[in-house]
């Protein structure tokens, strides 16, 4: 007994000693002569499943080549430096700085970092990006690399842009598509921003990905919903301007928000401007808005208009402003003979024509001069009513002819109500002056012209013409003074308020 025994001992620590002296070079698996002990190749079980995941997502992607395997004893210390300096060696003689990479792992071998390099050149990568962040060399192709650009195509930025959105943010090759990016994607989601424009604001913005849900982005919806900016607008403005989820609240948008209300402009006028335009909250308060508000009251705006002409063109809080108001004021006063004083009451009416092309601007000025209208006339019209500078010529010759040959008034009455221009001849002329020579009324073009439909049914049907008006006007410290006498304020209910916003700014 004690023999069997002993030969049996002696049989298993064989068994163990050809366990560890198996060779590795083969990933079969090895069986000894006795059927019953068999070895296999991966101890750990673990091994196999992750090598068939990958080989599975690999099926998914087959653009995407998956490196070779590379099989080999465990390095020791000393082989360990041996072959980091011989990776070392290798990276720079491609012109790679490895300052960088000594505190991170590299691969075992020259070749898995040779496939690691190829594999980045082949997205679009040069030694020059590699240059500019190294680290992106300590990722591997299969754990880190593969997954996060199969995640990236699958969530809408195209395979052809994404050496490109590599290339503005590296830092996204060590991120952990459960833990980091699946997160931030389906918060935007939350906030209404479209499946299909993810990938345009990723690419806009891709710094998006590595921000915590529970602080700068989330702060910054609060704060906008908190000012009026309805939540349903929030997706298009993230959309539009995904920069504005990366700033803070406290030191960039309340302040500019904040000085916004105190030149007048209503809070509720302020976040439909954001609504449509969020790209405002980019304008620098200190460098570039205070200073223009300065430029436009040095110019000659009334102060207490400059809410209506931020409220009209919001994108000139963000314009070189003085660069641009100084040449168009020097081409009205030369070409249109309007002096300084005019030009201002022109920007007060239409600041968009701060920003007009001046070829633009001589088209119609060169169809009313050529209707017999003196340059003097011309520049009446302009300040009157700057809109007409925006006419299409074509439109203002049908309306001219129909005026001299339909209507028969004199010339006189143009120059007084230039904004006959505006009007569509069809839709609005026409019917309207047959109504009046139906029922023998003759009015000016103002009190016909200038109405709602609704109110020009009333001024037919009423026994008197009142009296010509002008339309509603918006004073400073966020109240609306419409006609009448009635007073709106900022603290009335919402569909008063988007009313108001359209009959008062055009957006």
């Amino acid at each position: 007994m004690s023999y069997l025994l002993l030969r049996r001992s002696k049989f298993i620590a064989l068994s163990r000693k050809q366990c560890l002296i198996l060779p590795i070079t083969s990933p079969e698996t090895k069986t000894l002569s006795n059927p019953v002990l068999e070895i296999p190749r991966f101890q750990n079980p673990s091994s196999i499943s992750w090598i068939a995941q990958y080989a599975t997502q690999s099926s998914k992607f087959p653009e995407y080549e998956m490196p070779t395997v590379t099989w080999g004893v465990i390095q020791g210390k000393k082989e360990r430096l041996i072959n980091r300096v011989k990776i070392c060696d290798y990276l720079k003689g491609l012109g790679i700085i490895t300052d960088e990479l000594e505190n991170i792992e590299l691969p075992s071998t020259i070749e898995i970092m040779s496939e690691r390099v190829e594999f980045l050149q082949k997205i679009g990568l040069t030694i020059d990006d590699f240059n500019e962040y190294p680290l992106m060399l300590g990722c591997s192709v299969r754990k880190n690399i593969i997954p996060v650009l199969a995640y990236l195509e699958k969530i809408g930025i195209s395979r052809s842009k994404l050496g490109e959105f590599v290339k503005n943010y590296p830092q996204v090759l060590h991120a952990s598509v459960v833990v980091e990016l699946a997160p931030v994607v389906k918060f935007l989601r939350g906030l209404d921003v479209e499946k299909q424009d993810l990938g345009y604001v990723l690419q806009k913005y891709p710094e998006l990905l590595g921000f915590k849900l529970e602080g700068t982005m989330s702060t910054s919806v609060a704060y906008l919903v908190s000012i009026g900016v309805s939540p349903r607008d929030i997706g298009p403005m993230v959309t539009q301007y995904p920069y504005l989820l990366g700033m803070r609240v406290g030191t960039m948008i309340k302040p500019l928000v904040d000085y916004l209300i105190s030149i007048g402009l209503p809070k509720k006028i302020v976040a439909r401007m954001l609504e449509k335009r969020a790209y405002i909250l980019g304008f620098d308060l200190e460098e570039t808005v205070k200073p223009n508000m300065d430029c436009l009251i040095s110019f000659g705006i009334r102060r207490e208009l400059l809410p209506s002409v931020i409220a009209q063109y919001p994108q000139m809080l963000g314009l070189p402003l003085k660069a641009k108001m100084s040449s168009q004021q020097y081409f009205f006063s030369l070409k249109l003979k309007i002096d300084p004083e005019g030009f201002a009451l022109v920007v007060e009416k239409m600041p968009q024509v701060v920003s007009l092309n001046q070829n633009v601007i001589m088209k119609p000025v060169e169809f009313l001069l050529g209707r017999a209208f003196t340059p003097e006339d011309v520049a009446k019209m302009i300040v009157r009513c700057p809109q007409i500078l925006c006419s299409r010529v074509e439109l203002m010759k049908n309306s001219y002819y129909f005026y001299k040959t339909e209507m028969g008034r004199p010339m006189k009455e143009l120059v007084e109500f230039p904004d006959y221009f505006t009007y569509s001849l069809e839709s609005r002329i026409k019917p309207r002056y047959q109504r009046l020579q139906s029922k023998g009324i003759r009015s000016s073009l103002n009190w016909f012209l200038n109405c709602s439909d609704q109110r020009f049914e009333e001024r037919l049907q009423g026994d008197f013409i009142d009296p010509d008006a002008e339309g509603p006007a918006f004073y400073m410290g966020g109240k609306l003074e419409m006609l009448g006498g009635e007073i709106v304020s900022d603290e009335e209910d919402d569909s008063d308020e988007e009313v108001l916003f359209k009959r008062t700014v055009s957006l």
